[in-house]
């Protein structure tokens, strides 16, 4: 058998390999041996600007309006001005009630069932849903359907059915939920958190009980739903694979000539009350205690609010970056996570959190840890590594607040409904700046402001006795870090909500 000389291709590609490890130190040459010493060049990136999607609509709302092409889908979401806030005292229960059934009890021509099934034949969803301080609906389809589609958004709006069986159903599941709010120790937590935080008869901590929620009827769905959703109430999101003219004619469509008239939503009450300073216990029967430390926040209009930002990023809202986590977790192996959140509140302040679980007997070592990391970032400087560190992490993740139409529409809708957009119409053009010019000295000041360790309130839901005892090679207790200022909590009835006697 004869062999035949290399051809051109097999020569071409020996002479190749014969220069790649040339090439290969060339480029070699102009990589770092560290990571840290790599550069990259500035990330150039503008915001989009608002007013450019915004829309005034003659028939009452506001909406905003980003196309795009790049699947023939079409997202609709309809802010509603109604919430918690505005439920009647005693009929606790009627938003979740009217949230939950609107989109799911059908409409004047077609039953839960029907309307069910021509969602699914469309490949279209419908979700509804009231919250404190916000109601929605989201209707997500194909823009072919778009026209079917808002015919059934207009029936869902102006005329529900609220299909007895299902509200039936639905009262029937929030009961049972309510028999299960004390199983889980992080539910207990979370709800008295809430109460410490903003008070016993703050409207936001007024909870279902078995009698509200049995004493609603019907009627009381269909007249808080005529009494609010109407369109002087909705902000608009739109997003997807339209053309604005024509979209923005089916919505003057979509909300003209609205068969009922409703209130103007009123603004939301804001008048909360912090506990007084010390330890709170509950008792309760889990192999980790959950404690969250709380101090009083601000509204997000504060000045103080970009500096509280970057503080609390330093401190133990940056993840394996930030200081509590580094000190409770890695160094100590005390949790899992633990962590901080300082955001600033919407219509009334915030709070300040820090927060983890740990074994019961090292729940108080821990939460010294946590208190020794508050005084000192408010005591000594931060490194301009820290600074730095936690200011990118702000900037350089900013694009993704618009990284998609949808999310471009959404961010700027909820900016119109909380009033953001009227009082800082270049919010998002002068953020990235805002936070560049926090200095190591405003986290300092801000820390030494807002961190005020008198007012600490301490929450414990966890082991009481184990908790109590301490751990043997640590001589800190729960008491002392409460300066013996430590109340018991009791359970509270699932059903009523009132404290049980032990």
């Amino acid at each position: 058998m004869k062999t035949s000389r290399p051809g051109l291709c097999a020569l071409a590609l020996l002479g190749l390999a014969a220069s790649f490890p040339a090439q290969l130190k060339a480029v070699a040459g102009k990589i770092p041996d560290r990571p840290e010493k790599l550069r990259f060049p500035p990330l150039v990136y503008q915001p989009p600007v608002q007013s450019d999607y915004r829309v005034q609509l003659g028939s009452g709302p506001v909406a905003y309006l980003a196309p795009d092409r790049e699947l023939p889908l079409v997202n609709i979401v309809i802010y509603v001005r109604t919430g918690d806030y505005v439920e009647p005292e005693g009929k606790e229960g009627v938003t979740d009630l009217t949230g939950y059934l609107l989109a799911r009890g059908g409409t004047k021509s077609k039953t839960a069932e029907e309307l069910e099934e021509r969602l699914a034949f469309l490949a279209a969803s419908l979700n509804s849903h009231i919250g404190e301080t916000q109601g929605s609906i989201a209707l997500n389809l194909l823009s072919k359907d778009l026209e079917e589609g808002l015919a059934i958004l207009r029936e869902v709006l102006t005329v529900p059915r609220f299909q007895e069986d299902k509200f039936a159903l639905r009262k029937q599941q929030i009961l049972q939920a309510m028999k299960r709010r004390n199983d889980d120790s992080s539910e207990i937590e979370n709800r008295e958190r809430d109460f410490l935080s903003y008070g016993e008869h703050f409207w936001a901590n007024r909870q279902n009980t078995e009698a509200s929620v049995n004493s609603i009827t019907l009627e009381d769905v269909r007249a808080f739903h005529q009494k609010w959703f109407h369109p002087a109430n909705f902000i608009v999101a739109v997003s997807g694979d339209f053309d604005r003219g024509p979209m923005m004619q089916r919505l003057e469509e979509l909300f003209a000539h609205w068969p009922f008239s409703g209130d103007k939503a009123p603004a939301v009450p804001a008048n909360p009350e912090f506990a007084e300073s010390g330890g709170y216990l509950v008792d309760k029967d889990v192999p980790q205690g959950r404690v969250s430390i709380l101090l009083p926040g601000v509204l997000r209009e504060n000045p103080d609010y970009f500096p509280i930002a970057v503080m609390n990023r330093i401190l133990g809202g940056g993840g394996f970056t930030s200081r509590i986590m580094n000190r409770v977790r890695s160094d100590e192996g005390l949790a899992y996570s633990a962590f901080s959140s300082f955001q600033g509140g919407v219509y009334y302040r915030g709070v300040f959190l820090a927060g983890f679980q740990s074994k019961s007997r090292t729940v108080a070592y821990a939460t010294s840890i946590v208190l020794e990391e508050m005084r000192r970032i408010a005591t000594e400087p931060v490194g301009s590594d820290e600074l730095n560190t936690a200011k990118r992490s702000f900037i350089d993740t900013f694009p993704r607040t618009f990284s998609s139409k949808a999310q471009i529409a959404s961010t700027f809708a909820q900016d119109e409904f909380t009033g953001r957009y009227a009082k800082d119409p270049d919010y998002y053009k002068n953020y990235r700046q805002r936070i560049d010019a926090v200095t190591v000295a405003d986290v300092q000041r801000v820390a030494q402001k807002h961190l005020d360790l008198s007012k600490v309130s301490i929450l414990v839901v966890g082991q009481k006795e184990e908790i109590l005892k301490g751990h043997p090679n640590h001589p800190v207790s729960l008491k002392s870090l409460c300066h013996e200022r430590l109340t018991e909590l009791p359970l509270r009835d699932p059903m009523t909500m009132k404290p049980m006697a032990k």
